[in-house]
């Protein structure tokens, strides 16, 4: 049996709770891990300065795969948050973020089977932004109406939108060869080209440029963002693989959480060239920290995911099967779970849901 040296970031919040019980899943699936432990998130200001220490990146690119728990952003101390640093630092360019119908979860359909493939990078995330009343804020706005571009109140804040040919072509090309290697039939390009003809006027130029590489395996079609919010909501099962921008995907990805049971479900990855770090979509939630009320189904699905990359496959699907028999039968199922029935089960504890799955696979 191959053993896999995996870096585990177990975050703060609900996250100690929730990896706890994905090391528990992932070794009663009988794969062999070495968890290599590091540390990210508001706790590690006061000792490293900052909440992602150096150490921990270095980890990743030494091990090349990562799993994290939900992490804390610090609110008003400048630091930025910890998953857009991982993204820029180790270049994952790829936000990957399926989405799945599970029986008793308590969605609004149970049909859903789609892929969410993000752009990581740029777009108005890349942080390039001018305070309002800076003095570079107003130079900026003195460059742009002197180059007839447009005339913006001086009391603006502002936020550049950069949406760059290599970055848009690298992320509808790991679309399409998703696609193709998980037996898919269609990739949505989403955007807004009709009203920003240079930034997302581009990304759609670039993907029909890529989907033509691809005409005669993979089917292709684009969709304006608005509508698509709306065609999503009536019917999702019209989507299969569907490729966005960095801030449309971030939005889109909750929508379709919200379909299938919501954020407690969603599992992600951020995978580029080199590395892949995969983490569950939701936040900390240090309301219920340490309570044992957490839902580990995301970071759960998130170690599914994380051992499909690492070419354990039977034991993801084992997983993943395990999960939808525990949703099925009802027993065991955390607070967060809406249940169609007043006679339903009251809500188990976080260990107790990890136990129902631990048994499922033994």
């Amino acid at each position: 049996m191959t053993k896999h040296s995996v870096v585990l970031i177990p975050g703060d919040g609900i996250g100690v709770e929730t990896s706890a019980a994905m090391q528990q899943v992932v070794a009663a699936s009988g794969v062999d891990i070495d968890w290599v432990v590091q540390q990210a998130g508001a706790g590690c200001i006061d000792e490293h300065g900052t909440p992602l220490p150096d150490e921990t990146v270095q980890a990743i690119r030494e091990y090349k795969t990562a799993i994290k728990g939900p992490v804390t952003t610090p609110v008003g101390t400048g630091f930025r948050s910890v998953n857009v640093a991982l993204r820029k630092t180790l270049n994952l360019y790829v936000n990957l973020r399926p989405v799945m119908s599970i029986p008793g979860a308590g969605g609004r359909y149970d049909d859903v089977d789609l892929v969410i493939v993000r752009e990581n990078t740029e777009d108005l995330y890349a942080g390039i932004e001018f305070e309002e009343g800076a003095r570079d804020t107003e130079e900026l706005i003195g460059f742009i109406e002197a180059h007839g571009k447009g005339s913006i109140s001086k009391d603006s804040g502002i936020s550049i939108k950069p949406i760059s040919v290599g970055a848009t072509r690298n992320i509808v090309e790991f679309a399409f060869e998703y696609a193709e290697a998980n037996d898919r039939k269609k990739v949505t390009a989403v955007h807004k080209a009709n009203i920003m003809k240079h930034s997302d006027g581009l990304f759609l130029r670039e993907a029909r440029e890529v989907a033509r590489k691809h005409e005669g395996g993979i089917a292709f079609d684009d969709k304006i963002v608005d509508a698509f919010c709306m065609n999503m909501v009536m019917d999702p099962s019209q989507f299969d693989v569907i490729v966005f921008p960095n801030l449309y995907g971030d939005i889109a990805s909750d929508l379709a959480a919200g379909l299938v049971g919501g954020l407690g479900l969603a599992p992600g990855a951020n995978i580029g060239r080199e590395c892949a770090v995969f983490e569950a979509v939701h936040g900390s939630a240090p309301d219920i920290a340490g309570k044992n009320l957490a839902n580990p189904t995301a970071q759960i699905l998130s170690a599914a995911m994380m051992l499909d990359h690492l070419g354990e496959r039977d034991a993801a699907a084992r997983i993943r099967n395990a999960v939808r028999a525990v949703y099925s039968k009802g027993e065991h199922l955390t607070g967060d779970i809406r249940r169609p029935s007043r006679t339903a089960s009251e809500p188990a504890s976080c260990t107790e849901f990890t136990e129902a799955l631990v048994d499922e696979l033994s």
